[in-house]
């Protein structure tokens, strides 16, 4: 009996995407046959010192790489495919599912890291059933959300029928006309849903999130009343956003030019495929737009997180080669921003505020909608589709509360639903839901400059610099223990009001006294008998932990101490007759 349970449980694994926002990545387990869901990455917080990305801890996966039997991408944005070159580094998948969009944007990513020979891309369209492996045949359902080409999906497996909703809103009048198959949904339902894995990220709002299309008239009233240069930054990823700009810049006789790699890359892949179309002069580069009249001029960026190296910050920062805010130019942040990172979308407001620009953000300008549902769209999933048990997934913690709240007043029983953390192995049968047991989780940091992993020791020492600063000190030491000059020290971002020769005598003094403790631990008695076995790693070791004690009572902080130890080339060489013996160099005695 216990041989059959476990043979009929699905896991599900959720490694990103739980209690927080981002790198949204699903593991899905049957017996011996893995799919994976998304592969999502999230941005650095201000304490990630030189970290690019974050990605979730993906131990699990790479332990059973050999149950791997494919991936299923639901769409394009960063925060559910923006991992899956990294992660093809590790490990192979052996096919990737998804929509032409996202497959094209992923293509670009693949060959750009060298992985494209890793996996095998294949694109779906809506209603499409695909098979991977023995066990899961999953059905793509299009639904509405801020990026063209965005699926439900429906995972049928040997227990029955998951739908994983991905990102979603009820939209009835989409910008591109692709409407929710809300037909298809409720036909799962009718028939019979095991389980429903649905959105949280505005479980905490009621109503329904507005369409698209109802930004439209509130740009509209910005371009109308603009004289000046016209700045529009969105999320990159946004095609019906930067649809609606092209065709408004169309509507008042403006000239666009785009800034910003990742937006530049969305628009040739969107206009290949027809999701975004406009006249060719109407897309012009930075040089060409230098002549144009100011009210003529529309400069589409990417930037509206405050991300440091996007388009809109480095202007905001005054770092950009070729673009300067100028007095009397207007820029509309289209987005809301992301939670974590409202500081840094402040700061950059205020910047631009102050180099003379009129900046139009907020809710109540109307110029952004959210892309994902509100309390009235989740109720309408969980009604289409009438599952027996529910998980809320993608969202923080008290989005999740708030989504499972939903539920219980659409009649889901408390008992059949769970509240995950990322590594949470959900176990689901025909007749029960239950957390059954944990994986790693956590966060995996890369540092794309040198195309590594960030640990986290290098991590806490990026921190500790930065906050309490590094201490250098530079000390030669012969091969008897001592010093052959004083030894060198150089503060970074250390506060002291103690002076630099005073410092440096102290820390003479100290090195000194440590030398004259420690030295024979490390140093034979006597070189008689040949070379001296000297060991200088274990001196320094103790040479710097020592010197950091000191230095954090003395400087009342905690700086990284690092000793640079200078050592003689040649051990010494001895000579003498037997009565009298002196040491040389090895140098000396060639001369």
């Amino acid at each position: 009996m216990a041989k059959n349970e476990i043979e009929s449980t699905l896991k599900i694994i959720p490694l990103g995407g739980l209690h927080e926002i981002g790198k949204n990545t699903c593991v899905f387990e049957y017996e011996d046959e893995i799919i994976l869901l998304d592969a999502g990455l999230a941005f650095p917080t201000d304490g990630m010192h030189g970290v690019n990305i974050v990605l979730p801890d993906m131990t699990y996966v790479r332990e059973n790489r050999h149950k791997i039997k494919g991936m299923i991408v639901t769409h394009g944005h960063e925060d559910h495919i923006g991992g899956i070159a990294f992660h093809l580094k590790q490990f192979e998948i052996p096919v990737i599912y998804g929509p032409r969009l996202a497959m094209a944007m992923l293509e670009g990513k693949l060959e750009e890291a060298g992985v494209r020979d890793r996996t095998e891309l294949r694109t779906v369209s809506p209603r499409d059933v695909v098979r991977i492996g023995q066990h899961f045949f999953v059905e793509y359902i299009r639904n509405t959300h801020s990026i063209a080409d965005s699926f439900t999906v429906a995972i049928h497996t040997p227990l029955g029928v998951v739908i994983h909703t991905g990102d979603f809103k009820f939209d009835h009048t989409p910008v591109d006309g692709e409407k929710f198959d809300i037909q298809r949904l409720a036909e799962h339902g009718e028939k019979g849903v095991l389980c429903l894995l649905s959105d949280s990220t505005n479980s905490e709002v009621p109503g329904f999130t507005p369409s698209e299309r109802s930004v439209y008239p509130n740009l509209d009233r910005v371009f109308s009343q603009t004289e000046g240069r016209l700045f529009v930054t969105t999320f990159a990823s946004s095609v019906h956003r930067i649809n609606m700009v092209l065709q408004l810049a169309e509507k008042h006789h403006r000239t666009v030019s785009v800034v910003g790699r990742s937006m530049l890359n969305l628009i040739a892949h969107a206009r290949n495929l027809g999701y975004i179309k406009c006249r060719d002069e109407l897309l012009q580069p930075l040089n060409a737009i230098r002549n144009l009249p100011d009210e003529k001029v529309i400069i589409l960026t990417t930037g509206s997180q405050g991300e440091t190296m996007a388009a809109m910050t480095r202007i905001a920062n005054k770092e950009h080669p070729h673009i300067r805010i100028r007095p009397g130019d207007t820029v509309v942040f289209s987005a809301n921003p992301i939670p974590g990172n409202t500081i840094a979308v402040v700061n950059t407001i205020d910047k631009l505020m102050m180099q003379g620009a009129n900046v139009v953000y907020g809710r109540d300008k109307g110029v952004h909608v959210s892309g994902h549902g509100c309390q009235e769209d989740q109720k309408l999933m969980i009604a289409l589709t009438r599952p027996k048990f529910f998980v809320p997934v993608h969202g923080e913690h008290r989005m999740l509360v708030k989504h499972s709240q939903t539920a219980q007043s659409m009649g889901i029983s408390p008992d059949n639903m769970v509240l995950i953390n990322n590594g949470d192995i959900v176990e689901l049968t025909e007749n029960s839901l239950r957390v059954g047991g944990k994986v790693p989780s956590g966060l995996e940091l890369v540092d794309t400059s040198s195309s590594g992993m960030v640990s986290a020791k290098v991590l806490q020492e990026r921190q500790k610099m930065a906050s309490e600063g590094i201490v250098t000190i530079a000390a030669a030491i012969d091969w008897h223990g001592k010093l052959l000059a004083k030894p060198e020290i150089h503060l970074r971002g250390v506060v002291t009001s103690i002076e630099r020769s005073l410092l440096q005598k102290w820390v003479q003094q100290r090195i000194e006294e440590i030398l004259s403790v420690r030295w024979s631990d490390f140093a034979p008695q006597s070189f008689e008998g040949g070379q001296p076995d000297i060991d200088w790693g274990g001196l320094q070791v103790v040479l710097e932990r020592e010197l950091m004690r000191s230095l954090k009572r003395e400087l009342q902080c905690q700086p990284t101490v690092t000793l640079l130890m200078q050592i003689p080339d040649q051990p010494p060489v001895q000579v003498g007759d037997g009565r009298r013996r002196r040491t040389r160099t090895a140098a000396q005695v060639a001369s």
